[in-house]
């Protein structure tokens, strides 16, 4: 790994301060249990993009893990030239967020997300996740996050719903199969055409690499995790908890080999270690 590098780690919720539904502490904290082992890293930490431009001159190595912050005007162009220059960002979870806003379908209140700029520059969307639940991972890319995983493994979290904003220029890196949103009424994000739905109706895409001039987005789509204090949902899967029960707590993928795997793997990638 070349010396002196240096890695900015963004964990956080929206209003700032706020978990928003999430156990951020552990994220954070995982992450950070994981960079530690780096030699020669540098690692800063923010609560959310305010004043990336401050950050990113200095920064080899962008990790998120938010549910609500993202990045906007000045921030999201500084975001945008730190890739075309070289920089690789790892993306996970809610990071395909931003803002959503309160709207009527049918006669009843819904919330919907909004598609933003800062969306391009990640290269998805998210529209909605349905209740937690079991579902089985494709591993269908070769990369260097990959490197190492079994070529399908489970997951207990939320199955995320993306829309790809350059297809074209996307590597597939990790699918699974979900043929229509079970979400009940009122539950999650409403959205006006499910555009995550692959052509052959059943395959959705949890992981990807983008190209960004000469830098790397990885995004991946795992990592719910949530504590009683933190959760914002009551519905779960039976596939899940068959009592139809939410865990009080909840760390889902975090504690696999496969998702463990990965982060070191992403984190290689990042700081640019063989």
């Amino acid at each position: 790994m070349t010396t002196n590098q240096c890695a900015h780690l963004i964990a956080g919720g929206f209003p700032p301060g706020s978990a928003a539904g999430h156990d951020m502490d552990y994220a954070r904290l995982q992450l950070l249990q994981k960079l530690q082992f780096e030699d020669q890293l540098t690692v800063t930490v923010a609560n959310d993009f305010q004043d990336i431009e401050r950050w990113l001159p200095g920064t080899d190595f962008l990790l998120t893990y938010v549910a609500g912050p993202y990045p906007e005007g000045a921030g999201n162009e500084a975001l945008q030239t730190w890739l075309e220059q070289g920089g690789r960002w790892f993306a996970l979870h809610g990071t395909s967020g931003g803002k959503a806003v309160k709207t009527e379908h049918e006669g009843r209140p819904v919330k919907k997300m909004i598609k933003a700029e800062h969306h391009r520059t990640l290269g998805c969307f998210f529209l909605n996740h349905p209740p937690l639940s079991e579902f089985q991972v494709s591993v269908t890319g070769d990369h260097a996050v990959t490197q190492g995983l079994p070529e399908m493994f489970s997951a207990q979290d939320e199955l995320y719903l993306i829309e790809l904003q350059d297809p074209d220029a996307s590597r597939i890196l990790l699918t699974t199969e979900l043929a229509k949103d079970p979400s009940p009424p009122g539950f999650g994000f409403f959205y006006d055409e499910d555009t995550s739905l692959r052509a052959d109706g059943k395959t959705r895409v949890l992981g990807y690499a983008r190209d960004v001039g000469r830098g790397e987005v990885v995004y991946v789509g795992l990592g719910h995790c949530h504590t009683g204090r933190t959760n914002g949902q009551s519905a779960v899967d039976a596939s899940l908890q068959p009592d139809g029960i939410m865990p009080a707590e909840f760390h889902g993928v975090w504690e696999t080999d496969a998702f463990a795997l990965l982060v070191q793997n992403a984190i290689a990638w990042g700081t640019g270690r063989p």
